[in-house]
């Protein structure tokens, strides 16, 4: 079934295969290898998307990458670059580790620079998604209205449930950090983060409902490559009770394609008390004007995440 349906991704519009291969165990370093043995003649399909300027010598090709996703097109010792320029009969030029700026790719023919280009896409955007998160979409909850009756909430929780398998007041959400997700994102650098930020302000004069303004600016984040999609809607949530708030009470809900990782160890808790004597539970209403991109493992100084961009609606 992995051959009839294989794994699709969404690059700058278009859409490329992924071809399956057999999963095994591999270190960062190896990941690589074995990823560019699955790309398949999708990858090397001309595109126009990409700006390819003809020079006296051939083709030249200048792209951003982010710095963290350098190793992945370098590949170990070096392989997994090597055979790009082999298999596209191009060169490709990396910034040093660390140091950001443009993967510059020459060759003879338009088409081998093209066919680099893509497949640098392709690898850069497979092993984006296995980095963790870094901000997310949120609407902040930490109103004092909801504050009070989030408090109200944990402490009946614990005076009714306190018996129930796994319930401590461990699992409760700060207060100061209550938000509702819209989506999560992977920001590597400041380029990214500018660019996220003036995505947002875009977004400001075509919504108007709230389903409406989560859904279109998933759409919008998607689109750009900054976010990955894992619902046909968007599930606004908020999280009040979480067991990675066992061991750091500032810990973020992790995003579906990232948090099988993080089960292993975690202590889990019997909820089928806590949901059926609090299912109808009112924690107050509020009135929703902003949206932030909010920086993971940060606070500000009102205790809430730290803001590296908003949008206001008036």
């Amino acid at each position: 079934m992995e051959v009839m349906r294989p794994t699709l991704i969404r690059i700058g519009g278009r859409i490329y295969r992924k071809n399956h291969i057999q999963e095994k165990a591999h270190q960062h370093e190896e990941e690589e290898e074995a990823f560019y043995a699955g790309l398949g003649d999708g990858a090397d399909e001309p595109c126009d998307a990409f700006v390819i300027e003809e020079t006296e010598r051939g083709y030249r090709c200048a792209f951003d990458v982010p710095s963290p996703l350098y190793k992945y097109i370098i590949g170990k010792k070096g392989e997994t670059k090597k055979r790009l320029e082999m298999d596209t009969r191009t060169s490709i030029s990396i910034p040093k580790p660390g140091a950001e700026g443009e993967i510059v790719i020459t060759g003879q023919h338009r088409n081998g620079v093209i066919s680099a280009r893509t497949r640098i896409d392709v690898l850069v955007e497979s092993f984006r998604k296995k980095q963790p998160f870094t901000h997310f979409l949120s609407f902040a909850l930490n109103q004092p209205v909801i504050q009070e009756k989030f408090l109200q909430f944990k402490k009946e929780v614990l005076e009714k449930c306190s018996n129930d398998c796994g319930v401590s007041s461990s699992l409760f959400q700060n207060p100061a950090k209550l938000h509702m997700t819209i989506g999560t994102l992977v920001l590597l650098n400041e380029q990214e983060i500018q660019k996220a930020q003036e995505l947002l302000q875009k977004c400001k004069e075509e919504f108007a409902e709230l389903q409406l303004i989560a859904d279109r600016l998933m759409d919008r984040f998607v689109t750009s490559g900054l976010m990955l999609k894992e619902w046909d809607r968007v599930k606004l949530h908020a999280t009040v009770m979480n067991t990675l708030f066992r061991k750091d009470p500032n810990a973020d809900e992790q995003s579906n394609t990232t948090i099988g990782k993080f089960f292993k160890g975690r202590e889990s808790f019997d909820g089928r008390n806590i949901m059926k004597l609090f299912e109808n539970f009112y924690f107050g209403g509020v009135q929703l004007n902003s949206v932030f991109l909010s920086q993971r493992f940060s606070t500000d100084s009102s205790g809430y995440y730290a803001t590296s961009g908003q949008l206001t609606f008036s």
